[in-house]
């Protein structure tokens, strides 16, 4: 394939700025051509996209011709400030003279990294431009390390050990250690939920512990009324479960995790209820009228009904879950408006935020008028969502959805984040193909998005990391040191740091393992949190990733140019074998950083001077299946 231009969205000496663009910013865009070919013009050519996912030509600019050395040409054009926020994509039609004949060639986004490829015009793989209006995440936020706590598997408060207002036909473990499992009928339904205890009283009282640890965010799965175990199945948004306490337990868990620095956040179910709710009633266990109960319900309008009672829309067909119909009047006053609503009256109590369920699956609609009644409570809350995918461009029903381009989401759960540094551990892409994944994120996300990004490990719906990663606690750690130095907010899901493991639902659910942790592991993550919170890079600067020509070491700098600080390289061996590399580096000395507690096998550095470009040429040795971290001294480019 001939190569007439040379372009990389990812390098800023052809693309500035990197990434996204905010309203206000205009663009800049450099091509050079190859010397060997005759190239005299040079456009580029901007696609706005509708929600529809059509697309329509929002601009063509000419490239002015800026230099002509040895035959190679550097065009030049601005892209002045978009119009409005959105996705958009762009390409370049390219004009030469090949052996004597005229022809249009069409250039976008390698497959690979942000260099320009040759296609035919059917064909041409776009580059994506994010365009957004400001984005302002909560410091608070933006310097968390959060906690995902599953109620009921992490610790019971009760001096008894008994379980709080146990549910009727349910199935209660004798033991808390005893693994979890669901009992079904002979087509796959659930018929008795499982409980285990574990309460707010128990999160109360394990504060100190997660202080210890460097918590600083709780995000609890839901705790409102509800049958199951795992509360997604609401029954009553305006009351507590009385297995997990009420309101009065409910509010001390917020005013003694506040006094240690730490904040609650709420999952939000919004888009299904219950069946067996106050508004849908099916098993008339509520007093109410539910809307399966009589077509004249209050909440009747909040459910589609195919056939009434017993057909009708509910999540990925569990009948358990009916749908709601999120832009109903009565229900978005329900869920937001009203001076009593779900969000006014737990933000009101104290909680800093709300996590979405199923983001992909509400309205846009729903997400921005939520947004805004929860900033009017408290500006300073957060709102995140549910979105496993690329969430700058995530197509849902058909329709693009643009969390991230101002008044909708402040944050994502980055399962990007988990597959790539996963696959990459398991030995399914090279050091090379997950520096090219995870800038093609930082590309597409806002800078502010990407650095609110909670980047997980673990949840409760996938595997457990020590499970994912076939128990090989090396590699555990690796994958635990490149979530604390990454851009973006750690996410633990409790009892991965004291060593659980599980398969997928219920196993990925069991119980914390007090008394039983991996005590290596618990110090390993508190002195990588500490690592994080006392190198202030790690937090607020920005990420330079480099390519280490060796497929098994996979390396960035964290840095920031507004901090007086020393840079930090973070260097992840996850072969068997020692690896040893060499890298030309704007510094000109390299010291290890001391981690204190953290267990590592020291290779030998040798310093070499590089005195006609006045940089360090370092050659590194890593151990097999371990991590480096230096400190860059007198970096040049400071």
């Amino acid at each position: 394939m001939r190569n007439l231009i040379n372009y990389n969205s990812w390098d800023e000496k052809f693309k500035a700025p990197f990434g996204a663009l905010n309203l206000k910013e205009e663009g800049i865009i450099n091509v050079v051509s190859n010397k060997n070919y005759d190239v005299y013009n040079i456009s580029m050519v901007i696609l706005g996209e509708n929600e529809d996912l059509s697309t329509f030509l929002y601009d063509k600019i000419e490239l002015k011709e800026m230099q002509n050395i040895d035959n190679e040409k550097t065009f030049h054009c601005k892209i002045k400030p978009f119009e409005k926020t959105g996705l958009y994509f762009y390409y370049f039609e390219v004009d030469a003279n090949i052996d004597g004949n005229v022809q249009k060639l069409f250039y976008g986004k390698s497959k690979e990294d942000g260099q320009a490829f040759e296609y035919s015009y059917e064909g041409v793989n776009k580059y994506q431009i994010t365009v957004y209006d400001d984005v302002n995440v909560p410091t608070w936020y933006k310097e968390g390390i959060l906690y995902h706590i599953f109620v009921d598997r992490f610790n019971n408060g009760n001096r008894n050990d008994k379980l709080s207002n146990p549910k009727k036909n349910t199935f209660m473990y004798a033991n808390w250690d005893d693994d979890p499992m669901y009992i079904k009928d002979k087509n796959g339904d659930i018929i008795r939920w499982d409980f285990y205890g574990g309460n707010l009283k128990g999160i109360i009282n394990k504060l100190g512990y997660l202080k210890k640890l460097g918590v600083s965010i709780i995000y609890l799965s839901p705790i409102f009324e509800a049958s199951s175990n795992h509360k997604y199945d609401t029954g009553d948004y305006k009351n507590i479960d009385p297995m997990f306490g009420d309101e009065e337990i409910f509010a001390e868990l917020i005013e003694k995790a506040n006094a240690r620095g730490i904040s609650i956040i709420l999952d939000g179910v919004f888009n299904h209820t219950g069946a067996d709710s106050k508004y849908f009633n099916k098993y008339g266990n509520y007093d109410s009228l539910g809307a399966y109960q009589s077509k004249d319900s209050e909440y009747a309008s909040w459910y589609n009904f195919k056939e009434f009672p017993n057909e009708y829309e509910s999540w990925w067909g569990i009948k358990a879950l009916p749908n709601v119909n999120e832009l109903d009047p009565s229900y978005m006053d329900y869920i937001m408006y009203d001076e009593d609503s779900v969000i006014k009256k737990w933000t009101s109590m104290g909680v800093k935020g709300w996590r979405l369920d199923v983001a992909d699956e509400l309205p846009t609609k729903f997400i921005k008028e939520l947004r805004k009644e929860l900033k009017s409570v408290d500006k300073e809350a957060i709102l995140a969502g549910e979105v496993w995918e690329d969430a700058s461009n995530k197509i849902s029903y058909n329709k693009r959805r643009n969390y991230l381009t101002g008044g909708q989401l402040d944050s994502v759960l980055g399962y990007p984040f988990r597959k790539n540094i996963v696959s990459f551990l398991k030995g399914e892409c090279t050091s090379f193909e997950l520096t090219n994944s995870y800038m093609e994120v930082k590309e597409n996300y806002p800078n502010e998005s990407f650095k609110a990004n909670l980047n997980l490990l673990g949840t409760h719906d996938v595997k457990r990391i020590k499970t994912e990663l076939d128990c090989d606690k090396d590699m555990v750690k690796l994958a635990v040191i490149t979530q604390m130095t990454f851009e973006g907010i750690p996410y633990i899901y409790y009892g991965d740091e004291a060593g659980l493991e599980g398969n997928t639902d219920p196993d990925n659910r069991r119980t914390y393992p007090w008394k039983n942790e991996d005590e290596d592991m618990v110090e390993f993550y508190k002195n990588a949190i500490s690592t994080r919170k006392k190198h202030l890079n790690l937090t607020y600067g920005d990420t330079k990733f480099l390519y280490t020509n060796n497929n098994d070491v996979f390396g960035y700098i964290r840095y920031d140019k507004n901090l007086e600080e020393e840079d930090l390289l973070i260097l992840i061996n996850r072969s068997e074998n020692e690896q040893n590399i060499t890298m030309d580096l704007d510094a000109d000395t390299l010291e290890e950083l001391p981690i204190k507690y953290i267990p590592k096998k020291y290779g030998e550095l040798i310093e070499k001077e590089d005195g006609l470009f006045n940089k360090g040429l370092f050659n590194i040795q890593i151990k097999e299946k371990s991590f480096r971290i230096f400190t860059l001294k007198n970096n040049i480019e400071k």
